[in-house]
């Protein structure tokens, strides 16, 4: 937990709340008594440190119980408790030790216990509620930057992977195959053409959003792959392996798109020899992909944009890491699926 830094606040405010409180409610007293001014304001300035530091104790007990923005409630609940039990007592103790003692040179009278008790009131509450103001403060900001972030991180990442199917290079072999199919299998042709068309209104529909069901995402994947699959042949391999009731969990949207297109770009895929990826869940709620690794003669310069996206994304969200492995043989990869309760609960 972050630390109060209230220094200033300390420094200005408690010998001005000794000064005002000591002028306003306790000089006339004091004047027919003839106590002296500078004893009256040591003594009320010692008693302000003491109030001030036992009611910032409490402020720092709540954050620490409620830290969220969620649990603004509980926690200013849980202030008010700590500050009306420890001034009561601390306050009454005071008087108390003075009614006894006669330390101001006559008894207390009852009318002492409660001004002296109500009085502090009038100056925690305003302290109080500007710590918790500023703590506020800083707590929907850092909420609201993180949610710009994130936006920025999807905007990015769809960007890239706009790119990605919109470039030359992609558009021109796309074309090439369907050129020869087209002659060759026009029934193979016009199916081309349909995962072509689902693969890019998939793009422009998950523009918006920061999450999308895994099912929706393994029929993406599944018409992108088939578009690979009729320009590589047998050369690359995709082996699904995931749990049903793993369906309707959630992840960033594009998410296995650039991993498979990175596994692809990254590594020689021959018929004899093809490259397998294979996309699996385990029994913690886990998904998996995996590639083997052959490297290309001419490697492509790889700047991990695409992994440090995802990355980044799930960092945002508030959500396990992802963990990337790495052997001479396989490439791994697994990203934590997320429930949507567990998002909800941790956005709102």
């Amino acid at each position: 937990m972050e630390k109060l830094n209230d220094r200033w606040l300390r420094l200005v405010g408690i010998p001005l709340v000794s000064i005002v409180s000591n002028f306003i409610f306790f000089q006339p007293d004091n004047d027919a008594h003839h106590i002296s001014r500078w004893m009256a304001l040591g003594v009320s300035l010692v008693e302000c440190v003491l109030i001030w530091e036992m009611a910032r104790l409490g402020i720092i007990r709540a954050r620490r119980h409620y830290p969220k923005l969620s649990q603004t409630t509980p926690r200013i609940i849980e202030q008010v408790v700590w500050f009306t039990v420890t001034t009561i007592i601390q306050r009454v103790g005071i008087v108390y030790l003075y009614d006894v003692t006669e330390f101001w040179g006559y008894p207390m009278s009852e009318r002492a216990y409660w001004l002296n008790t109500l009085i502090p009131f009038l100056f925690t509450v305003p302290m109080a509620t500007i710590y918790e103001a500023r703590y506020l403060y800083r707590q929907w900001w850092v909420t609201y930057y993180e949610a710009e972030q994130l936006k920025k991180q999807a905007l990015q990442s769809q960007l890239d992977s706009l790119k990605a199917q919109i470039n030359p290079h992609f558009l021109f072999n796309s074309l090439s195959t369907l050129s020869s199919l087209v002659s060759e299998n026009p029934k193979q042709a016009e199916r081309f053409i349909e995962e072509l068309a689902l693969v890019y209104r998939y793009v422009l529909q998950t523009n918006e959003q920061p999450l999308t069901t895994l099912d929706s995402e393994l029929q993406f994947i599944r018409a992108y792959f088939h578009l690979l699959q009729m320009r590589f042949g047998r050369s690359v391999e995709l082996e699904i392996s995931v749990d049903e009731p793993y369906y309707s969990l959630l992840i960033p949207p594009l998410t296995l798109q650039l991993l498979v297109e990175n596994a692809v770009k990254h590594n020689a895929a021959l018929p004899n020899r093809p490259l397998v990826i294979r996309i699996y869940t385990d029994q913690a709620r886990r998904l998996f992909v995996c590639n083997t690794v052959r490297k290309k003669q001419n490697l492509v310069p790889s700047n991990r944009t695409g992994l440090a996206n995802i990355t980044a994304k799930y960092r945002l969200l508030g959500q396990p890491p992802v963990v990337v492995e790495q052997t001479d043989e396989h490439f791994q990869v697994m990203i934590p699926l997320i429930h949507e309760t567990r998002y909800d609960h941790s956005h709102h």
